[in-house]
């Protein structure tokens, strides 16, 4: 069978199985197969698969068809300019989460544009449920002087988050430590607390897709009964571990922003940033 072949079969499999983005998703299970860049299926679509090929695709093709994330097939995400490891034991990184880490960085250049000395020289940043890694590496990425922590409830997810960091040559620089969101810190320690926490309610489950759903780790997609109940839990314990004047940045959905905002009223600077869907998306809070 051809490449062109085999992509036009797969498209038409996935299609019928109600996959999402069949063409993409054919694409990509296809490159990862042959060990490939989308360029070459283009240049090279009469090139012929071996029988081990075409068994290996129509494997992990039947994988995709049974609502397997394609990221936990190939095992791996783009995250930041990053390519992350990805395992079903962590959330696959969501480009809406790169919202976080520009909303971190714009309160970085502010603070420096306001003529206080660049904050990141001397700032304790702290990632909780750090799942993959993905916003303590983004955050170290672009904050070379700054000090990284990162917390996660799950042995397994801190497994992959520290391969990630090993993988980005970023291990000196992040400090993993297991914990539930942040027991065992002192307070009065951090000037920047960023977190992507569970934030589904059990009650909206039917409106979760069905491959997050069945197959991405439930601790870190629902959160309660409303949704709201990790990030009830985050708060109050964010403003005891901030310095006065520290920030708490979060991930949320648009179900649960005013409920937010009420657990935040004793804060100062609260805004709630919109994605590109102009859905809630990002709070930030100044203790």
């Amino acid at each position: 069978m051809q490449i062109k072949q085999a992509l036009s079969s797969a498209i038409a499999r996935l299609t019928a199985d109600r996959v999402p983005s069949p063409r993409m998703n054919a694409e990509l299970l296809l490159m990862f197969t042959l060990n490939c860049d989308r360029a070459h299926l283009y240049a090279h679509p009469e090139r012929e698969l071996s029988a081990e090929e075409q068994t290996r695709y129509e494997a992990v093709l039947a994988e995709r068809a049974r609502g397997v994330p394609a990221q936990y097939i190939t095992g791996h995400q783009e995250f930041w300019g990053m390519d992350l490891i990805v395992a079903p034991a962590v959330l696959i990184p969501r480009p809406e989460t790169e919202h976080v880490i520009e909303t971190v960085l714009e309160l970085q250049a502010s603070a420096t544009s306001a003529g206080r000395p660049k904050p990141e020289a001397r700032s304790r940043f702290i990632d909780i449920g750090t799942g993959s890694g993905a916003i303590a590496l983004a955050l170290a990425k672009e904050l070379p002087r700054a000090e990284i922590h990162a917390t996660d409830i799950s042995a397994a997810a801190l497994e992959v988050a520290r391969a990630n960091a090993v993988r980005h040559q970023l291990e000196s620089r992040i400090h993993f430590r297991e914990a539930d969101l942040l027991d065992g810190f002192e307070k009065n320690s951090f000037d920047v607390i960023v977190s992507n926490p569970p934030y589904v309610g059990e009650s909206e489950e039917d409106q979760v897709q069905l491959e997050v759903r069945k197959f991405e780790p439930r601790n870190a997609v629902f959160a309660g009964p409303t949704g709201g109940e990790v990030i009830a839990r985050l708060i109050p314990q964010a403003r005891a571990a901030l310095k006065p004047g520290g920030w708490l940045v979060m991930e949320i959905s648009g179900t649960i922003a005013e409920k937010v905002k009420e657990l935040l009223r004793d804060w100062n600077d609260v805004v709630i940033r919109p994605d590109l869907q102009s859905i809630p998306r990002v709070v930030q809070a100044r203790k």
